[in-house]
């Protein structure tokens, strides 16, 4: 393990061939919109102060990487920023395929807004017309893993993305559904021949640290 043992890092199963990758999907710091519960979707609001010192927490617990990839949008592409001058590792690459579900209608709405126009939706795992349907996320999300795993097999990769992106490819590959506060996420391993399982969940920062995780 490249990580100190204080770190809250689950430790990461024995790779099943030397072409076999491991990324480190973990969610960007808290945004201006987390801050005040407001669904974001692929609309780009900037991180909070919280949600920087909350990067800079996450890098005290992470080693080395042998890459530091991010979504386009600047809440996971500036805490990957911060993360990679603190662990010398860079320059951030960015892929758009990381980005977070696109939501339509329910970006910028607080969920009591989104319940009211939309009775049912959220609790039966429901889009409304516009979005980006789970499929279309699933197949996306996973084309960008291999695209990382490809440019750094057999490596360990520190990929910043989104909660959403994160659960969405979580349920594909083997049902699972676990809520990923800001700085939380999984491992997902990449194998030589492109097959991806998702593996271990883990917390860079405690729930809450600096600010809300909404």
């Amino acid at each position: 393990m490249r990580y100190p043992p204080t770190a809250t890092l689950h430790a990461v199963p024995p790779a099943a061939d030397s072409r076999t990758t491991r990324l480190l999907t973990v969610r960007h710091g808290e945004s201006e919109w987390n801050a005040v519960g407001r669904w974001q979707g692929q609309a780009d609001p900037p991180l909070t102060d919280a949600g920087m010192l909350q990067a800079v927490a996450a890098a005290e617990v992470l080693g080395t990487f042998d890459a530091v990839w991010a979504s386009s949008l600047q809440r996971a592409a500036n805490t990957a920023a911060i993360i990679a001058e603190s662990i010398g590792v860079g320059p951030v690459q960015l892929h758009p395929g990381l980005m977070e579900n696109a939501f339509g209608p329910w970006q910028g709405l607080t969920v009591a807004e989104i319940e009211a126009g939309w009775p049912g939706f959220l609790a039966d795992n429901r889009r409304p017309e516009g979005a980006e349907q789970p499929e279309d996320v699933t197949t996306r999300g996973l084309a960008a893993l291999r695209e990382i795993a490809e440019q750094n097999p057999g490596g360990e990769v520190l990929v910043v993305t989104h909660a959403g992106l994160i659960r969405t490819l979580r349920r594909a590959l083997d049902g699972s559904d676990l809520r990923f506060n800001n700085l939380g996420g999984c491992w997902f391993h990449v194998h030589g021949d492109g097959r991806i399982v998702a593996g271990d969940p883990v917390e860079l920062v405690h729930p809450g640290t600096f600010g809300d995780t909404l």
